[in-house]
């Protein structure tokens, strides 16, 4: 990735839980860089930035109102992600992934790829890619945790893909899913709350998987 934002300097970093932060569609990491004080201190947050210029922001593959989505894109956008994390995984402890928006749909595709890399992943505002092409490759030998948080009333993600999302989630993970009435397509502090208690549980104390 040509830019990363971290939560600690490099001779801090050693050892840490890594959490790999991926922004939504249109924006960029200084939307994930502002979480940082609200997310557990021992973990080591990388915020990315997605590769494709959209408009004044970036994004990770091409989107329409629809959602509809192209396999290559994805693929491409998700091994770089990969080729990233293989980079610096050798210098942490684990690799937890956080998504808003369309980096929820990242975060979740990267899932499907490597299910067994990731002890937790978190989801937020964001959906799950309803793509035949990725359903194919999907092999889970055990439900990962995962954290879905929204509002209700989130406009911005169509009626369809929640569908798609509540379904694929509940048949693969161990969802805990968590809903912010008010909140809109955003973050909130009360989330952040919730999302560091997923993380400490499933990272730092984690009940050994199958």
């Amino acid at each position: 990735m040509e830019t990363v934002v971290w939560s600690r300097p490099e001779k801090e970093r050693a050892g840490t839980p890594l959490l790999v932060m991926m922004h939504g569609y249109g924006t960029d990491e200084s939307r994930m860089v502002n979480l940082f004080d609200y997310l557990p201190p021992e973990f080591t947050c990388a915020a990315l930035r997605a590769p494709m210029p959209i408009a004044s922001g970036y994004g990770w593959f091409l989107l329409d109102y629809f959602l509809t989505n192209d396999f290559a894109d994805v693929i491409g956008a998700a091994n770089s992600v990969f080729s990233w994390i293989d980079s610096v995984k050798g210098g942490h402890s684990s690799v937890s992934l956080l998504g808003y928006s369309q980096g929820m749909a990242m975060a979740s595709t990267l899932l499907r790829l490597r299910p067994r890399d990731f002890p937790a992943v978190v989801g937020l505002s964001g959906f799950v890619l309803d793509n035949d092409l990725l359903a194919l490759s999907e092999s889970f030998d055990a439900p990962p945790p995962f954290f879905w948080g929204r509002d209700k009333a989130d406009m911005v993600i169509n009626d369809e893909a929640i569908a798609y999302t509540a379904e694929w989630l509940n048949a693969h993970t161990q969802l805990t899913a968590r809903t912010y009435p008010g909140m809109g397509h955003a973050m909130s502090k009360t989330e952040m709350v919730d999302v560091s208690a997923f993380l400490r549980h499933y990272v730092l104390s984690p009940a050994p998987r199958p």
